[in-house]
């Protein structure tokens, strides 16, 4: 019966716009962190109702085939969401990404082999076009994002690897690329020019990430994303799936517009990120004008801070990687609590690159039941600084430097950070002085009204919260 009702043409683009429908209100609400759990099962309930539809719109699939896939893959997923912690979320995202974009090439592959048999002068050329599309955008999201993972798994050096020549050597490969392509469009669908372009898109996503920094691995992986929607979209002309394509769309636009956003938060370009090799080198340190560690710092106690948090009414908290790191989102958490009943009032600043993926800290935060009011995002914070009376930093490095903004020489200089430093008193929790992915010296820790607290972050604040029970 469910067979005979799909058989109505009307029913499948009507199910079709109403996973659009849902796609698009779920990416909507995605954009708060109030409504941002709505938004995951709207679109979760967009892509069953799609997937649904093709499923039964589409007879002549193998449907025991599908739901073993579906079976294996819903397993596999159920235990990476259960083992993997918050720290491996970004490489857990990057691969995500490179699969999601495998995905759509292998899904561009087969239908090359399946038109590369038939009489070529039947085949639209738009059909050719959308392969080549599928095939290269997939397939550098691919690669691209397994470079991604191995240097947040720390798998590969997190600093830029920049081979001699590298921007002759990655332009020279984007035009050869491009012109196996179209050949294949234009000419004939050869089998091995075909290969040859799946290797060269391989080796092109490699050589695109492979320069890049460990700093700007938040906005790599967001632009990754990016890539795996318009491969996504790519796919779906091959194969003439409307809800496919508009998925992808939307998924390759908000990526985007979110690299924009971050790359904006980090006064620089998309190209810059693309072909500069920003973070870690040895001539980013030296262009701070000091070696790292060797300027005095003021070292605190744990009562010492514990007294000055105590009688503090104004206090910021500054997450970075080094509390994801410490699993100590519960413990700031406990600690904020502690502080409010004695009359602070706590506000955490949230810097759009803090972290190692897009959100990082506001998930972090989520998972330890920080009310989404008590978050705020650069622009709504800075000017709240110069009135807090203590600003705790907790592992964040890069987004509190005041050298990307005091220091025209730093390699960092007009990025916009959380103006930390303009607080009365200002406590680090860091475990030493070591760089951030930047690979440059922090001028916040040497500052006047700076107090490092040199600790494991969920030790420190579990000893700094009874201390203040104690006080």
């Amino acid at each position: 019966m469910i067979e005979t009702l799909f058989d109505n043409d009307l029913i499948t683009p009507i199910s079709y716009i109403g996973s659009t429908v849902l796609f698009i209100l779920g990416l909507k609400l995605l954009g708060s962190p109030v409504t941002a759990r709505k938004g995951n099962l709207l679109a979760s309930v967009a892509m069953l109702v799609a997937v649904l539809t093709t499923l039964i719109d589409k007879t002549s699939i193998s449907l025991n085939l599908i739901l073993t896939g579906v079976l294996i893959g819903s397993v596999i997923g159920a235990i990476l969401a259960r083992m993997v912690k918050m720290t491996a979320m970004p490489q857990l995202v990057a691969a995500f990404n490179g699969f999601g974009g495998a995905a759509s090439a292998f899904i561009a592959i087969s239908q090359y082999f399946y038109y590369s048999s038939a009489d070529e002068s039947t085949i639209p050329i738009t059909i050719v076009i959308s392969i080549m599309l599928g095939s290269i955008i997939g397939l550098i999201t691919f690669s691209g994002s397994m470079i991604a993972f191995g240097k947040l798994q720390d798998i590969l050096p997190g600093q830029p690897i920049k081979l001699p020549f590298q921007n002759s050597v990655s332009t020279i490969l984007v035009l050869v690329t491009l012109s196996l392509a179209m050949y294949l469009v234009g000419v004939d669908l050869d089998t091995n020019i075909f290969i040859l372009f799946i290797i060269l898109s391989l080796l092109l996503g490699i050589l695109l990430v492979n320069p890049i920094g460990g700093a700007d691995m938040p906005v790599v992986i967001s632009l990754l994303n990016s890539y795996s929607g318009l491969a996504a979209a790519a796919a779906g002309f091959v194969v003439g799936n409307i809800i496919l394509i508009v998925a992808g769309a939307l998924v390759g636009a908000a990526g985007l517009i979110l690299t924009q956003i971050m790359t904006r938060a980090m006064h620089r370009s998309i190209w810059n990120v693309i072909f500069g090799t920003f973070g870690g080198s040895a001539d980013s340190q030296a262009n701070t004008g000091d070696s790292i560690g060797e300027r005095p710092v003021r070292r605190g106690e744990v009562d010492d801070i514990a007294m000055m948090l105590s009688y503090a009414k104004t206090i910021v908290i500054v997450p970075g990687y080094g509390l994801a790191v410490a699993q100590a989102q519960h413990q700031i958490r406990e600690i904020s609590d502690l502080l409010e009943k004695r009359g602070a009032e706590i506000k955490y600043a949230i810097h759009p690159v803090a972290g190692r993926m897009p959100g990082h800290m506001n998930v972090l935060l989520a998972e330890a039941d920080v009310p989404y009011t008590k978050l705020y995002d650069l622009d709504e914070i800075n000017e709240s600084f110069s009135s807090t009376e203590v600003a705790i930093v907790v592992g964040a490095n890069d987004v509190t430097n005041p050298a990307a903004r005091d220091e025209p020489t730093s390699p960092i200089y007009g990025m916009p950070i959380l103006n930390v430093d303009q607080a009365k008193q200002v406590v680090v929790i860091k475990r030493s002085l070591s760089p951030g992915f930047a690979g440059i010296d922090n001028d916040l820790f040497y500052a006047q009204n700076t107090t490092m607290l040199f600790a494991d972050a969920k030790v420190a604040i579990t000893e700094l919260s009874r201390a203040i029970q104690e006080s």
